[in-house]
């Protein structure tokens, strides 16, 4: 394996020293990724850890692919989650991985919490401490980005982090943005970068990764880049992105429409992939070592409030997540309104799925009378009221007053504090994605490690189902979801992007690692996929969780999906054979 790639670059906040410590046997035994990741966790976060105290690491990795083959594009960061107080992951894509895999680390890690707010600049496998007072308060995420890379070295092979306001005041769902495009974006990273006083994180490299075998890897390469580039499994992608799914969605009733009330637009939302891209396309970004281009940023024009024949333009980053959570959860009916409410979470450094539902609850809470505008400092709520929520984005992020502290914490908080449980979509403490498709979608948010729609995608096994008739038994349904996630456990180890996974199956990845001098068969990955699971969830249970015991949105139930209304006697016998599967009752133990 790649000297390189087994180096862990630890630092202290607390003490601003850092030191490189050589890992073999973390790489060795996970790969790199969420398998190294959730090893450094287990050995550096203790038990019942503060996730805002300086004994919560934050925990970057990389894995062997990265950047060395087609979508190899992402990293994994793990800590606890200052969100669910549990296990937190999220993956990044942009430039991160190429800039921490050129300087030469596998990993890195960071502890401690520093005195005053700083940013970090690590260059030529240096760390230097650099005074961030000056940046400290900034509203915008994209602000300190530009000025970031003014006065760092570097170009290329360099990738930007960093929080805005809402990670500086502790926001359990802040982000960390990297390349104004892309985020570390669910369970809150950016709070527990807040509460570090790390304002930024600033990596470049200029090392090169070894390739034993330059033909064998050529050839690899080569039917990899075939298949992203030439093939349809990822023109989607490409094409319109993963909007494409709001129009499908809100044909069969699987769209989740104002706090999920309803799950169709009449007519159809006016965000759709294809509307999106006929009106405001502006350009496509992809991160570094992809070919695909997934990223469609939005030109949104809005007029000077005075001056005639004066624009403000601004490039927006959309996908389906967000157009759900800021779109049809809110009930908005101008695609322009959506846009300027994702742009606003981008500039304050917040989590779009959770910001939109936190909002959406408000919203009928305030219809509900739970609250009244005596808590919401004279805002009214309403669907579709774009210049409201914009103000309330704002209050939030700056935690302006005692109920936008609350909503600072997300719908958990919120409905514990103010009532309305029954209408409060979270799973697991985490806020629901854009997929009210059947019972799969429903387990893969209980169930999954992450509590995300990307763990082991119940909704597209649902879809599979609903189109040929197929009603599974909850204990098969679990079963097809844990091979899943087992398999994911394999891609985010690597790190791949998940929207590669139809051309990276088990065989293509143990042919990828052989180029590299590292042989794993099949059998091999998929035991070790298990293992990495299995850790995952020894960390959530060490922290208390237990999937007996969740509570399911009672709003979740009665919502008819497209195959009707799933029982929650079904979901809790699902959850019962989730439960044995991940304590190993499945062969590959």
């Amino acid at each position: 394996m790649d000297k390189f790639l087994t180096r862990v670059l630890r630092i202290d906040l607390t003490k601003k020293k850092f030191w490189v410590e050589e890992r073999a046997d973390l790489f060795e035994k996970g790969l790199g990724g969420a398998g190294v990741a959730i090893e450094l966790l287990h050995e550096l976060c203790p038990k019942d850890a503060d996730p805002l105290g300086p004994e919560n690491p934050i925990i970057f990795a990389v894995g062997p692919l990265n950047p060395l083959f087609p979508l190899a594009s992402k990293v994994v960061a793990m800590f606890k989650s200052p969100h669910t107080g549990n296990l937190g992951e999220s993956h990044c894509g942009g430039r991160a991985a190429l800039a921490l895999r050129l300087a030469g680390f596998g990993a890195l890690v960071i502890q401690g919490r520093s005195e005053v707010p700083v940013y970090l600049a690590i260059h030529h496998g240096r760390v230097q401490f650099r005074d961030a007072r000056a940046l400290w308060g900034l509203s915008s995420s994209l602000t300190v980005g530009r000025v970031l890379r003014e006065i760092e070295p570097g170009s290329g092979a360099r990738t930007i982090l960093r929080i805005g306001r809402a990670g500086e005041r502790l926001v359990t769902y802040a982000t960390v943005i990297a390349e104004t495009y892309r985020h570390f974006g669910r369970l809150g990273l950016g709070a527990v970068f807040g509460s570090k006083n790390l304002k930024a994180l600033v990596i470049s490299g200029t090392s090169t990764v070894p390739i034993p075998d330059p033909p064998r890897y050529q050839k690899v390469y080569r039917e990899l880049w075939e298949k992203a580039t030439r093939s349809d499994l990822m023109r989607k992608y490409h094409d319109l992105g993963t909007a494409q799914n709001i129009r499908p969605l809100n044909q069969i009733g699987a769209l989740p429409v104002r706090n999920l009330l309803d799950t169709r637009y009449s007519p159809e939302p006016p965000f759709t992939g294809e509307q999106l891209a006929e009106e405001f396309l502006g350009r496509r970004l992809a991160c570094s070592a992809c070919p695909v281009a997934c990223i469609h940023l939005a030109v949104l024009r809005e007029p000077h409030p005075v001056e005639p024949y004066f624009y403000k333009t601004t490039f927006v980053s959309y996908d389906h997540e967000p157009l759900y959570a800021l779109g049809s959860m809110l009930g908005m009916e101008r695609a322009e309104d959506v846009l300027k409410l994702i742009d606003a979470v981008e500039v304050w450094g917040m989590d779009a799925i959770t910001t939109g539902v936190t909002l959406a609850w408000a919203t009928e809470a305030f219809a509900r009378g739970l609250i009244t505008e005596r808590e919401t400092q004279g805002l009214k709520p309403k669907w579709g009221e774009a210049s409201v929520y914009l103000e309330m984005i704002r209050r939030i992020a700056q935690r302006d007053g005692e109920f936008y502290s609350v909503l600072g914490k997300g719908v958990k908080a919120a409905a514990s504090r103010y009532g309305g449980e029954e209408f409060a979509l979270h799973f697991g403490g985490n806020e629901m994605p854009g997929y009210h498709t059947g019972p799969g979608a429903l387990l893969t948010y209980l169930s999954g490690s992450r509590h995300s729609h990307l763990d082991s995608a119940g909704y597209a096994l649902d879809q599979e189902c609903l189109s040929c008739g197929e009603r599974l038994a909850p204990e098969e349904l679990a079963r097809r979801l844990f091979q899943e996630e087992v398999r994911r456990q394999i891609l985010s180890s690597l790190v791949v992007c998940f929207f590669a996974r139809g051309i990276y199956n088990l065989e293509t990845i143990s042919a990828a690692l052989a180029t590299l001098g590292i042989e794993r068969s099949p059998a091999e990955l998929e035991k070790l996929g298990a293992n990495i699971l299995r850790r995952k969830y020894a960390f959530k249970r060490r922290e208390g969780f237990d999937l007996g015991r969740l509570s399911i949105p009672k709003r979740a139930l009665e919502t008819p999906t497209p195959s009707g209304r799933v029982e929650e006697e079904f979901l809790r016998r699902a959850l019962g054979e989730m439960a044995k599967l991940v304590e190993g009752d499945d062969g590959m133990a």
